[in-house]
This record gives structure tokens, sequence and C-alpha cells, in this order.
């Protein structure tokens, strides 16, 4: 297929790039400054503990999005903060028939799109003001994804790989379709695991579960998963946190096929690591709390649910935030996508 990976230098944009390029598709990818000339000069390269050299891909490399061929797939691989600047260069590229998969943490702008019930085609302005992304692109062309795995970028056009291989796909709708099964046989291909879920956004609810809750608690106390998991006040408050969360998932017809509980077990069992939004405060770059804690405060009001909270961790995080941007203080760690 031909592939576009907007924000292809990017880590988990790099990574689904050289693997879907060595798996034969024709892929694009969209990158800036010492990537993009390190992705022409190079190649993009992906290291894995399993492999004993750097895998390389040849792909190509453009720095504006419109300078891309009309792809059969785009991959939209950047943070939801960045999508708004380029909606309209995103929809300039697309056919009628272009699959757009959205990989953006947190509730997409997509979310009430096809959503039979009385919230049906709400827009979710924490991270879509005015409803752009949703009044430009259209949903027929989305098929769902959730992010799974854990890299980050090493160096200009040089991503490592840390952990996990999953990106299930869904259809707005639910239903599978001969194009979604396309996909899914391609990332399979490409060596991910991609099955076809009839329920995408309780998946999506899932891995937000967790990132919703110990990023920012991550980030004020800059704990890592084990010892927030460990330590009885910051275990309450993220069970709490996670309760208010199910609360309004429920209303929006969302299943949880595991509790709080083992949710809380499963992100203790990460160990030592720190969340990929302190190694974002630590490197003074802005912090994904809209999209992640932000949104689901939005939905609850949406749903008439109660959500003090979430608030409160909302609102220090937000503070925090806006004060290292402001001082622009930064210590150069990688980023790492995933968790």
């Amino acid at each position: 297929m031909k592939i576009c990976v907007i924000g292809g230098g990017g880590a988990i944009g790099g990574y689904l790039a050289v693997m879907l390029a060595r798996a034969g598709n024709d892929v694009t990818v969209v990158a800036r400054g010492a990537t993009l000339a390190a992705i022409k000069e190079r190649g993009l390269a992906l290291i894995m503990d399993d492999q004993p050299e750097p895998l390389v891909a040849q792909v190509k490399a453009v720095e504006k999005i419109r300078d891309a061929e009309t792809p059969d797939v785009v991959i939209l691989a950047v943070k939801a903060h960045q999508v708004e600047p380029i909606i309209n260069d995103l929809a300039a590229i697309m056919g009628p028939d272009t699959i757009l998969i959205p990989m953006q943490n947190g509730i997409p702008w997509w979310y009430f799109q096809k959503l039979n019930g009385e919230y049906q085609d709400h827009s979710v302005e924490t991270v879509d003001a005015g409803g752009l992304a949703k009044k430009t692109i259209n949903p027929n062309n989305i098929i769902g994804c959730v992010v799974y795995p854990a890299t980050f970028t090493q160096a200009p056009g040089v991503i490592r790989h840390v952990e996990g291989n999953r990106f299930p796909l869904g259809e707005l709708d639910g239903k599978t379709t001969e194009r979604i099964q396309k996909i899914s046989e391609m990332m399979g291909a490409a060596g991910f695991k991609s099955p076809i879920l009839d329920d995408i956004r309780s998946e999506i609810w899932l891995k937000l579960w967790g990132n919703m809750t110990f990023n920012p608690i991550s980030s004020l106390t800059h704990g890592t998963l084990e010892g927030i998991c460990q330590y009885p006040l910051t275990k309450e408050l993220a069970r709490n946190m996670m309760a208010e969360a199910q609360t309004i998932a429920e209303k929006l017809g969302v299943t949880f096929r595991v509790d709080i509980e083992r949710r809380i077990a499963g992100a203790e069992k990460v160990g030592k690591h720190k969340t990929s939004m302190l190694q974002d405060l630590e490197a003074g770059r802005s912090l994904e709390i809209d999209a992640l804690l932000g949104s689901v405060i939005e939905l609850g009001k949406i749903t008439q649910t109660s959500t003090p909270c979430l608030n409160t961790v909302f609102a220090l995080t937000k503070y925090l935030d806006e004060n290292v941007q402001a001082s622009k203080g930064s210590l150069a760690l990688p980023s790492v996508s995933g968790y």
C-alpha cells in the first residue's frame, strides 16, 4: 500500500514507518529539521533488542504534508495538540477512499461520530476547538486505533523500540469491513498485532484509564509507576480518579474488561518506569494534559458526572505545565511513547 506517516520521524511514527516499509509498502514520512535531513541521508533506523543490527528503511521523506502524493493510508502519528494546525494540509492529501488512522492518546476528536445514542455527533472541544477536525475530516475515512508499544527517539532518524507491538483497530461503527481486514493484514505482515475490535472506544478507555491517572500524578510527584502504585495515598488517588472516569465511560456505553485493582496492578508491574508525561516535563516539553485528562473532564460535564479528583489533578498539572513552558527549563531526556 501507499502509506503516508505524518510524524514519521517521531517515536511511534518512525517505528511504524520502518516496519511497514520493510514489509514492502511504499512509505512516505513527513518530518522536519535534523530528522528530515537524517532520513534523507541515511534512511530511517529502528533499534530493537532482539535484532543484532538496526533495521534501516529507505523511505521517502518530505517536509510539508502537501508534498506527499495522495496515499491509500495516512497514519497520523502526532500528539493531539498538534492536529489542529495541520488539519487542512491533512485533508488536502486525502482522496475519497484514503484511510486515516489517527494515533493520538486520550479521547479523539472523532469519539462521538458514528456513535449511536443521545451523544452522537457531539464535539470534543478540549481536543478539537470549534469542531474543526470533526468538520474537516469525513468520519467515513477514519479507522480507530489504540497504540500500546513503547518507543523513543534516540537521535534524529533513529528510533529505539522498548516493548510491545499491539495496535488494535476498529471501525467507528463497530463493523468488520473489507478495508479494515486489509489494514489488519497489512499491519500483521509488518510484524504488528492488530486485532479488529467491534468496540474500539472501550479499548481507548482501557488505555486512557492508566494514562489519565498515572501520567499527571507522576508529573506532580516525580514518582515512577511502581512508586505511585505502592504508596498508599497516591494509589488511593489513582483509584478515585479511575472510579470517576469509569462512571463517565459507562454512561457512554463503555465496558471495561478489567477492574480498577487489576489495572493498577498492571501499572505496578511495569516497575520503576517514568511515564512519558514526566519525561516530557523533565525535558521542558508541553504536556498532553488536555487530551489525557481535560477531555475526560469535558465528557464528565456532557454526561453530568461529578469529577472532583479529576478536576483537582488537572488544575495542578495544567498550572505546572504553564509554569514550565513560561520558564522553558529543560533536562534533555528521551520521551517514551506508550505509557
